[in-house]
Protein backbone atom coordinates (compact mmCIF):
# COMPACT_ATOMS: atom_id res chain seq x y z
CA UNK A 1 0.00 0.00 0.00
CA UNK A 2 1.56 3.48 -0.72
CA UNK A 3 -0.13 6.96 -0.40
CA UNK A 4 -1.72 8.80 -3.50
CA UNK A 5 -2.54 12.22 -4.54
CA UNK A 6 -5.91 11.76 -6.29
CA UNK A 7 -6.34 14.87 -8.61
CA UNK A 8 -9.49 15.96 -10.82
CA UNK A 9 -8.81 18.46 -13.51
CA UNK A 10 -11.52 20.48 -15.60
CA UNK A 11 -10.73 20.33 -19.34
CA UNK A 12 -7.77 22.78 -20.28
CA UNK A 13 -6.11 22.55 -16.53
CA UNK A 14 -7.83 24.37 -13.94
CA UNK A 15 -7.68 22.22 -10.72
CA UNK A 16 -11.19 20.58 -9.77
CA UNK A 17 -11.71 18.12 -6.81
CA UNK A 18 -8.72 17.03 -5.18
CA UNK A 19 -7.76 14.78 -1.92
CA UNK A 20 -5.26 12.28 -0.55
CA UNK A 21 -6.13 8.21 -0.78
CA UNK A 22 -4.15 4.74 -0.32
CA UNK A 23 -3.69 2.37 -3.20
CA UNK A 24 -4.53 -0.72 -1.99
CA UNK A 25 -3.64 -2.91 -4.56
CA UNK A 26 -5.00 -4.02 -8.68
CA UNK A 27 -6.85 -6.44 -9.87
CA UNK A 28 -7.87 -7.11 -14.21
CA UNK A 29 -10.55 -3.81 -13.36
CA UNK A 30 -7.42 -1.76 -12.72
CA UNK A 31 -6.08 0.10 -9.26
CA UNK A 32 -8.00 0.07 -6.27
CA UNK A 33 -7.46 3.25 -3.48
CA UNK A 34 -9.54 3.79 -0.34
CA UNK A 35 -9.88 7.13 1.36
CA UNK A 36 -10.87 7.03 4.79
CA UNK A 37 -14.03 8.86 6.04
CA UNK A 38 -13.50 11.88 7.40
CA UNK A 39 -10.55 12.85 4.67
CA UNK A 40 -10.60 16.17 3.69
CA UNK A 41 -11.11 17.10 0.09
CA UNK A 42 -11.28 20.41 -2.05
CA UNK A 43 -12.55 21.62 -5.06
CA UNK A 44 -9.81 23.43 -6.87
CA UNK A 45 -8.24 25.86 -3.44
CA UNK A 46 -11.45 25.73 -1.94
CA UNK A 47 -12.53 25.17 1.33
CA UNK A 48 -11.62 21.58 2.94
CA UNK A 49 -14.58 19.73 2.55
CA UNK A 50 -14.79 15.75 4.96
CA UNK A 51 -15.55 12.80 3.22
CA UNK A 52 -18.61 11.73 4.84
CA UNK A 53 -18.54 8.24 4.25
CA UNK A 54 -15.67 5.64 3.40
CA UNK A 55 -15.13 5.38 -0.39
CA UNK A 56 -13.32 2.72 -2.41
CA UNK A 57 -11.91 4.20 -5.86
CA UNK A 58 -11.34 2.55 -9.07
CA UNK A 59 -8.78 4.03 -11.50
CA UNK A 60 -9.38 1.82 -14.47
CA UNK A 61 -6.12 1.39 -17.04
CA UNK A 62 -7.27 2.44 -20.10
CA UNK A 63 -10.81 3.65 -19.51
CA UNK A 64 -12.39 7.21 -20.11
CA UNK A 65 -13.91 7.30 -16.57
CA UNK A 66 -13.14 6.36 -12.87
CA UNK A 67 -15.69 5.05 -10.12
CA UNK A 68 -16.37 5.68 -6.42
CA UNK A 69 -17.98 3.37 -4.46
CA UNK A 70 -19.07 4.26 -1.04
CA UNK A 71 -19.81 2.43 2.08
CA UNK A 72 -23.56 3.36 3.33
CA UNK A 73 -25.19 5.40 4.25
CA UNK A 74 -24.47 7.89 1.64
CA UNK A 75 -26.76 9.40 -0.88
CA UNK A 76 -25.42 7.38 -3.49
CA UNK A 77 -24.07 4.17 -3.84
CA UNK A 78 -22.10 3.93 -6.63
CA UNK A 79 -20.48 7.20 -8.53
CA UNK A 80 -18.58 7.07 -11.60
CA UNK A 81 -17.18 10.41 -13.25
CA UNK A 82 -16.34 10.35 -17.04
CA UNK A 83 -12.92 11.59 -17.47
CA UNK A 84 -10.16 11.29 -19.62
CA UNK A 85 -7.68 8.00 -18.68
CA UNK A 86 -5.92 8.38 -15.23
CA UNK A 87 -2.39 9.13 -16.01
CA UNK A 88 -0.12 8.15 -12.90
CA UNK A 89 3.39 9.77 -12.13
CA UNK A 90 5.37 10.90 -9.35
CA UNK A 91 2.67 9.43 -6.26
CA UNK A 92 -0.46 11.02 -8.18
CA UNK A 93 -3.31 10.04 -9.82
CA UNK A 94 -4.76 12.53 -12.76
CA UNK A 95 -7.34 13.09 -14.78
CA UNK A 96 -9.81 15.34 -16.83
CA UNK A 97 -13.29 15.78 -15.56
CA UNK A 98 -15.54 15.50 -18.39
CA UNK A 99 -19.06 16.53 -16.82
CA UNK A 100 -20.95 13.38 -17.16
CA UNK A 101 -21.77 11.26 -14.09
CA UNK A 102 -23.11 8.09 -13.98
CA UNK A 103 -24.71 7.53 -10.68
CA UNK A 104 -26.39 4.14 -8.54
CA UNK A 105 -28.45 4.98 -5.55
CA UNK A 106 -28.93 2.64 -2.54
CA UNK A 107 -32.49 2.09 -4.09
CA UNK A 108 -30.68 0.99 -7.76
CA UNK A 109 -32.01 3.81 -9.64
CA UNK A 110 -29.29 4.86 -12.29
CA UNK A 111 -29.34 7.90 -13.86
CA UNK A 112 -26.77 10.17 -15.76
CA UNK A 113 -25.98 13.72 -14.15
CA UNK A 114 -24.66 16.92 -15.58
CA UNK A 115 -25.57 16.46 -19.41
CA UNK A 116 -26.03 20.48 -19.28
CA UNK A 117 -22.62 21.01 -18.04
CA UNK A 118 -21.17 19.02 -20.24
CA UNK A 119 -22.96 20.62 -23.07
CA UNK A 120 -21.94 24.00 -22.18
CA UNK A 121 -18.87 22.91 -21.45
CA UNK A 122 -18.53 21.79 -25.07
CA UNK A 123 -18.89 25.55 -26.33
CA UNK A 124 -17.04 27.43 -23.32
CA UNK A 125 -13.93 24.74 -23.09
CA UNK A 126 -13.88 24.27 -25.96
CA UNK A 127 -13.95 19.89 -25.95
CA UNK A 128 -12.88 18.80 -29.23
CA UNK A 129 -14.96 16.57 -31.01
CA UNK A 130 -13.19 13.32 -30.37
CA UNK A 131 -13.40 13.76 -26.63
CA UNK A 132 -16.72 14.45 -26.92
CA UNK A 133 -17.01 11.58 -28.36
CA UNK A 134 -14.99 9.36 -26.14
CA UNK A 135 -16.92 10.70 -22.84
CA UNK A 136 -20.68 10.20 -24.64
CA UNK A 137 -19.52 6.38 -25.53
CA UNK A 138 -18.06 6.04 -22.27
CA UNK A 139 -21.03 7.23 -20.31
CA UNK A 140 -23.61 4.75 -22.66
CA UNK A 141 -21.03 1.74 -21.58
CA UNK A 142 -21.41 2.64 -18.14
CA UNK A 143 -25.01 3.26 -17.37
CA UNK A 144 -25.53 -0.66 -18.89
CA UNK A 145 -22.22 -1.78 -17.00
CA UNK A 146 -23.44 -0.21 -13.75
CA UNK A 147 -27.16 -0.45 -14.49
CA UNK A 148 -26.25 -4.61 -15.32
CA UNK A 149 -23.74 -4.56 -12.35
CA UNK A 150 -21.30 -5.93 -15.11
CA UNK A 151 -17.60 -6.44 -14.46
CA UNK A 152 -16.32 -3.91 -11.33
CA UNK A 153 -20.25 -2.95 -10.69
CA UNK A 154 -20.89 -6.43 -9.56
CA UNK A 155 -19.54 -6.44 -6.66
CA UNK A 156 -15.69 -5.98 -7.04
CA UNK A 157 -15.20 -3.32 -4.99
CA UNK A 158 -16.37 -5.08 -1.61
CA UNK A 159 -13.34 -6.97 -0.38
CA UNK A 160 -11.38 -3.71 -1.12
CA UNK A 161 -14.24 -1.43 1.29
CA UNK A 162 -13.74 -3.59 3.90
CA UNK A 163 -10.05 -2.63 4.24
CA UNK A 164 -10.89 1.05 4.31
CA UNK A 165 -14.33 0.97 6.91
Amino acid sequence: MSDVRIVYRKYGGALHWNHPGRVLGEDEHGVWAGVPRGTVARKGNGPPVPWEASTIMLFPRDAWWTASFHSQPHWSEIYVDVTTVPEWRDGEVTMVDLDLDVVRMPDGRIFVDDEDEFTEHQVVLGYPAEVVAQAESAARWLVDAVGERKGPFGGAHLEWLAMVI
